[in-house]
């Protein structure tokens, strides 16, 4: 017979431990199973950039936020960079912290498995979803799953949801290397023109090297590394990443999500397109939904559609904004004007920076800045 559980998360990154930590949280006595096929510490293709509201949602959890970014040093700086070169470089209203995903994931790991969830190593291929449970591989039961595995979500794929519209995926390349000359404790961010929506990003680690990558959009068509390559050193000339710590990666942009179905199986982060479609940032909205759905697992048949009232309240708006300003940020002026914007007044900066990295909104005072540093560059045309 299958092992039984009240909850089998599946995947171990951030979502997976944040849904786990909600589950116990709800209900302390529950069995809770986490599934990777993984062993920790493991590596993660992944900016690293971790936006100090995260710990904030750790602390909310019962975890030690502190403890997971101890030893990295707080980034108070973000220096941005349109497709026709303006620049927005101010201090962030609260600073960041760079993690790479090798230490932030096992450490949240670590805290998830001391308040009792077991981690197990194991590949899913099959889900059956009964009357009263959910089957995982003929080995593992539960009353609710939830499939926090990443963009390639094999839960994702096994209860039949349609994958991410090839539209809203983008692909992207990270590395390691020497911080750029200049650039010490600052957040970089540079956009390219000519192929937006496209970007590269330098964020400094502390220890001396930035996690450096670029990534772009894949409606226009298929992406080789080497064009991934190719744009790293256009956008930072001069970075030399390590070729061993070069890795490539697929990002489900959040126009593409999948609805949220009722019943036993929840979707989480990744696995649930919960990427920030203008800067690609995954890791709060992979916590913030993690913990949501490991609070609506305690409905067991319900769950999903707790779930989804829970994320329409605290993302709907979020969302909406998001989408909206990724069609309109294909038109490389959008982009410009918002970042010309930024660099005048320091609180369209701020609202840019929680749109961009967190749950914020399109503030009245960005879309009316925005329009004017348009109407500038019309009328200099």
């Amino acid at each position: 017979m299958p092992e039984r559980y009240d909850v089998v998360v599946v995947g171990a990154g951030p979502a997976g431990s944040a849904a786990a930590a909600a589950a116990l949280q709800a209900r302390p006595n529950a069995r809770v199973a986490i599934l990777d096929r993984a062993t920790f510490p493991r590596d993660k293709p992944c900016g690293d950039g971790v936006a100090g509201e995260v710990i904030d949602l750790l602390d909310r959890l019962g975890l030690d936020g502190p403890a997971v970014v101890a030893g990295y040093q707080p980034v108070s700086r973000l220096r941005v960079r349109s497709p026709r070169g303006l620049i927005a470089d101010r201090p962030l209203r609260r600073p960041a912290l760079v993690i790479p995903r090798l230490v932030l994931d096992d450490r949240l790991l670590k805290q998830v498995r001391g308040r009792g969830a077991d981690v197990i190593q194991h590949r899913v291929r099959s889900v059956d979803l009964r009357t009263d449970e959910v089957v995982i591989d003929d080995r593992f039961a539960a009353s609710v799953l939830i499939g926090a595995d990443g963009a390639e979500s094999a839960v994702r794929r096994a209860i039949g949801a349609r994958p991410n519209p090839g539209r809203t995926v983008a692909v992207a390349i990270r590395g390691y290397a020497p911080e750029p000359p200049g650039q010490c404790g600052t957040q970089l961010l540079a956009m390219r023109a000519g192929r937006w929506p496209a970007y590269a990003w330098s964020f400094p680690i502390g220890d001396g090297r930035a996690n450096v990558g670029y990534g772009e959009a894949l409606y226009r068509g298929p992406v080789r590394r080497a064009d991934l390559v190719a744009g790293l050193c256009e956008l930072l000339p001069g970075v030399e990443p390590d070729p061993d710590s070069m890795r490539a990666h697929r990002l489900p942009l959040s126009t593409g999500r999948p609805p949220v179905a009722p019943g036993r199986v929840l979707l989480a982060g990744d696995a649930q397109a919960l990427v920030n479609p203008l800067t690609g940032e995954g890791i709060y909205y992979a916590v913030l939904s993690g913990a949501l759905a490991g609070a609506a697992a305690q409905y067991e048949s319900g769950a999903g559609a707790a779930y989804r009232h829970t994320l329409r309240r605290r993302l709907g708006r979020y969302l909406r904004h998001t989408t909206a300003l990724a069609g309109a940020g294909r038109w490389s002026m959008v982009l410009d004007s918002a970042v010309a914007a930024a660099g005048r007044d320091a609180r369209v900066f701020d609202d840019v920076v929680d749109l961009g990295l967190v749950d914020g909104r399109l503030t009245g005072r960005v879309a009316v800045r925005t329009g004017i540093e348009m109407g500038r560059f019309i009328i200099r045309r």
